[in-house]
């Protein structure tokens, strides 16, 4: 009588970071709504103007930027709230850079400029990249589900493993549609110069978890 053996197999792949989401938020306050609104597109145009020329050089891939919204409130002054309403207008601004040197340069000008925030940077593979290293990686974890579940067998002295699912984990039900799927990425600021801002990203990890059961007679 043959054995059951369930196992999870799991494999993960570094690789350079090829592009950065970069957001920015400009943010103006002011009694005078008008005013406020002003000076907020006038933070807004110079950014989209200075994006727009990295587009052209090929640094930026897509950029975006939201138009200016306003918005009033009475801040609590001690106990009470004022009796003047205060406006912020705020506008954000997203671009993908797949140059990081000029990514770097646009960042270091921009948040020396009093109302801009520079938000934190997104770090990915381009989409060849990752469809690549995604199918290296599924079949990484495949072959480590089927080594640790020939281990098993092997201590149990049985024979070769055959296998009868994979699935996803947490999916595996009995019904051996074979399926291997999920990755997962993540990368990370490392690195920043205190005479200006040096973003270095850490490399993207792509992890892979497959569950899969065998058969050893």
């Amino acid at each position: 009588m043959g054995v059951q053996i369930t196992v999870r197999g799991v494999a993960e792949a570094r690789h350079p970071a090829e592009r950065a989401l970069v957001r920015l938020e400009a943010v103006v306050e002011g009694t005078d709504r008008a005013d406020v609104r002003d000076r907020a597109a006038a933070l807004q145009e110079p950014l989209a103007g200075h994006l727009r020329d990295l587009a052209a050089l090929g640094a930026v891939d897509t950029w975006s930027s939201d138009q200016v919204t306003v918005h009033g409130s009475r801040p609590w002054v001690g106990d009470r709230r004022s009796e003047e309403v205060v406006h912020t207008a705020s506008v954000q601004l997203r671009a993908e850079f797949v140059d990081f040197e000029r990514m770097n340069g646009f960042l270091d000008h921009w948040a020396g400029v009093a109302g801009v925030e520079v938000l934190p940077v997104e770090w990915d593979l381009g989409v060849r990249s990752r469809r690549v290293l995604e199918a290296e990686v599924r079949k990484a974890a495949v072959d480590d589900a089927v080594s640790k579940a020939q281990t098993y067998a092997d201590a149990v002295r049985r024979g070769r493993v055959v296998a009868l699912q994979l699935a996803d984990p947490g999916m595996l039900d009995g019904r051996g549609d074979a399926v291997v799927v999920g990755a997962v990425a993540r990368g990370l600021d490392v690195g920043a110069d205190r005479s200006g801002i040096a973003l270095v990203p850490e490399d993207i990890v792509v992890r892979v978890e497959v569950d899969a059961r065998f058969q050893a007679d």
